[in-house]
């Protein structure tokens, strides 16, 4: 064995005893794939993953992307050994490793950069949240796409600014979730010959081996999506993995799986219960008994032997710094030659708008037919799209009903050379995918693109998984939502949503925008694009809402407040509050119009995002909902969950408490009472009742 060879095993095995004592002393976590899978990553990470430790946000470095997030102390230990530096904002020393020894002492505690599961925005060299299998590699496809379009828009003859590469790290557990099939699909159909997944196959779940439920030829579905399929049959040959990784080198037509057989938890003996080995800590023995296995000294914890870390530095490190250096080399003279295009490239880097993103956006006027939210909204989304040549994205197979289609000349489809489009379109196509396509856009964004996304609103419950994780690594990532409410008629209680409003304003870091006209929409989309720090879900309707005419009500600029007076009352107390978003706030104009007829005085108040709204501070919270006045309605065809907050207990709530029925649109409202009368009667009961108290 030569000194190389000896350094290569003792680095694995560094990975390995790194993960075991972890877990062994958090008394938590998942030791096996890190110690089966250790070969691979440490074969990819040492010989090709292009990646500067210097600088974890080098635009053009390869991704590494553990959608086992499970085992994701082989990733701090990858980051500790190849001494990759901090450099998100959330750390307190940006010179620090982005993980260091004490960190993987203290795994899976409270405030170590070693979380139980991968956090983005939180550890840097995180490339993306990952934990629920299935989201890392879908996820993936996302940074894949992204770099076809950014190579395609971008590069020019001598700078090839854009050549980066996509790997993931999956097993089994991913294999079987639906969003994987939905994404390798897509990949395959898109020939992203830059996407390489290697898949630790270990035949090992929670319950037990695989067989019990998954015995399907991966190999052969993959080969029918499109993919190139190759074979690593010993996962600790390092020559083999060499291989498999050249084949994907040599791919330049199609997506590529890396198929390595592995045995968790592999190298000790000793080991009866593999089960255990995958879902628990080895336990004091058997963690013993495996480290002598591999040579290394069983009475150290923690142990990094003298060389390991050089070893990285040799090979990843001095490779990834004069990657970079090239690369900033060769940006500096594209600058000169493109300054136009590096301008935008860094406008994208930082997330900012482009001058003039908003210079063709117009004001609507008044309009009793109106038109329907989504039909505005694709005008507005094409006014900003044609100025912001980054914000690009499309639908699960709804484009023509959502109004997201690009329509400007040079926008183009998203496709595969010799298909009807190219890698410069920025219509995607996601076909009936809305999972898939989530997590497509959370990659997209997590490359810096602006992505936005669309589908039916009852449809967002086939996103939760995507969009949970895009609240959570906090990225913007648009979302569109057409179809809002039982306005859907016809089609049903299965495609009428209810609960999903209530759904989406739970989740933390989720930003919701549900608008009341075209103005409405106007501003809606002036909030969205500010937006760097989490994503929005924009609902929006199918039926014609009127163009409220703003020289009789407010201006629409109110929306950027969360909640503004649309129509106020002519004392400076009102009698009563009318509460509503989207279209029934015209049902609360109609109601206000009757009540003043006979003497109410009421105020209207659009509350197009809760959000926004609870970000204001208390003086214009009370300024638009004055806390003396107690006679409240709120009105919104859905789930009336949550309305309790701004009516109190004592206020009236016209929503919904059952799912939909399947009939025409007005007597769908009828028959759940989303009607004028209804929004008068509650109002006239709300102020008897509060005039009554003493």
């Amino acid at each position: 064995m030569t000194v190389a060879t000896q350094l290569d095993q003792l680095c694995i095995n560094t990975l390995r005893t790194l993960s075991i004592d972890a877990v062994e002393q958090a008394q938590s976590g998942h030791p096996g794939t890190p110690m089966d899978a250790a070969p691979a990553a440490y074969c990819l990470w040492q010989r090709y993953l292009r990646y500067d430790p210097e600088d974890p946000n080098w635009p053009n470095r390869d991704r590494f992307v553990l959608s086992s997030g499970h085992a994701s102390m082989l990733l701090y230990g990858l980051l500790h050994l190849g001494g990759v530096k901090a450099s998100n904002p959330s750390y307190e020393q940006a010179d620090r490793l982005a993980v260091t020894l004490d960190d993987i002492k203290r795994f899976r505690q409270a405030y170590s950069r070693c979380t139980g599961h991968p956090e983005y925005g939180w550890t840097s060299g995180v490339e993306t949240t990952t934990g629920p299998l299935g989201q890392g590699v879908a996820t993936s496809v996302g940074m894949a796409i992204a770099e076809r379009w950014l190579a395609a828009t971008y590069n020019r003859p001598g700078y090839d600014l854009f050549d980066h590469k996509v790997y993931v790290l999956c097993g089994d557990g991913d294999m079987m979730e639906g969003v994987t099939s939905e994404a390798a699909s897509l990949a395959g159909h898109l020939k992203l010959a830059n996407l390489c997944w290697i898949y630790d196959d270990n035949h090992t779940s929670i319950e037990g081996n695989t067989r019990i439920a998954f015995t399907e030829d991966v190999a052969a579905r993959f080969i029918g999506y499109g993919w190139h399929v190759t074979r690593v049959a010993d996962a600790n040959d390092l020559e083999q993995l060499t291989c498999g990784y050249n084949t994907f080198i040599d791919t330049r037509d199609r997506p590529t799986l890396i198929i390595v057989q592995s045995h968790i938890g592999y190298g000790s003996p000793h080991k009866q219960d593999s089960n255990k080995a995958h879902g628990e800590p080895l336990g004091a023995i058997e963690a013993r008994l495996t480290k002598e296995f591999y040579g290394c000294d069983p009475d150290v914890q923690f142990h990094v032997p003298r060389g390991v870390p050089e070893h990285f530095r040799e090979q990843f490190g001095n490779r990834g710094a004069v990657l970079r250096a090239d690369w900033e080399t060769l940006f500096a003279a594209y600058r000169k030659q493109y300054p136009d295009l590096a301008g935008d490239i860094d406008c994208m880097q930082r997330r900012d708008l482009p001058e003039g993103w908003d210079s063709a956006l117009t004001i609507f006027p008044a309009d009793a037919k109106g038109m329907s939210t989504r039909d505005s909204s694709g005008k507005v989304l094409n006014a900003i799209a044609e100025k912001m040549p980054w914000l690009l994205g499309g639908a699960a197979d709804l484009a023509p009903s959502t109004k997201t289609r690009l329509n400007f000349e040079f926008a183009g489809d998203f496709q595969a050379p010799g298909m009807a489009g190219d890698y410069r379109g920025r219509n995607f196509h996601y076909g009936v995918r809305e999972h898939a396509m989530c997590a497509i856009s959370n990659g997209l964004s997590l490359s810096n693109l602006r992505p936005f996304a669309a589908s039916f609103l009852v449809f967002s419950d086939y996103c939760r998984g995507a969009l949970r994780l895009a609240a959570m690594m906090q990225i913007p990532v648009i979302t569109l939502w057409s179809h809002d409410s039982i306005n859907m008629g016809e089609d049903g209680p299965t495609h009428q949503p209810v609960e999903q409003l209530a759904s989406m304003r739970a989740m933390p870091g989720m930003m919701v925008l549900r608008p009341a006209d075209a103005n409405e929409v106007v501003e809606a989309w002036r909030v969205i694009m500010q937006i760097k720090d989490r994503p929005v879900c924009l609902v929006l309707t199918r039926q014609a809402l009127a163009t409220l005419d703003r020289t009789r009500y407010a201006s629409a600029n109110g929306v950027s407040r969360g909640a503004y007076v649309l129509a106020y009352a002519q004392k400076l107390r009102p009698d009563v509050l009318l509460l509503a978003t989207g279209s029934e706030v015209a049902l609360c104009i109609a109601a206000y119009e009757q009540l003043k007829t006979e003497g109410i005085d009421a105020r209207v108040i659009s509350m197009p995002s809760w959000e926004l709204f609870e970000n204001q501070d208390q003086a214009y919270r009370d300024s638009v909902l004055p806390p003396e006045v107690t006679a409240r309605v709120a009105v919104e065809a859905a789930s009336s969950f949550g309305w309790e907050r701004y009516t109190g207990f004592g206020g009236a709530i016209i929503g919904l408490h059952t799912f939909g029925i399947s009939a025409p649109m007005k007597t769908v409202m009828q028959h759940f009472g989303f009607e004028p009368a209804q929004v008068v009667a509650a109002a006239r009961e709300q102020v008897m009742r509060h005039a009554a108290k003493p």
